[in-house]
């Protein structure tokens, strides 16, 4: 599920606060800058870092 671009303007990472963008299709949200993605539940972005994958994980998108 996509997400509304007027949402997508105003997100921002709550750890870094840099600019974030849709990846895996819609499933997640990637900060442009800490590399965490944010995962979207139910067509709603879930904006919380305990929640995000970070590169240590090894589950970074590129």
């Amino acid at each position: 599920m996509s997400i509304d671009k007027e949402l997508l303007e105003i997100l921002a990472c709550p750890l870094c606060k840099a600019e974030v963008r849709e990846v895996r299709e819609g499933e997640g949200l990637q900060c442009v800058q800490c590399g965490r993605i944010y995962p979207v539940r139910e067509g709603i972005p879930v904006m919380l870092i305990d929640e995000a994958e970070t590169k240590e994980e090894g589950k970074e998108e590129k």
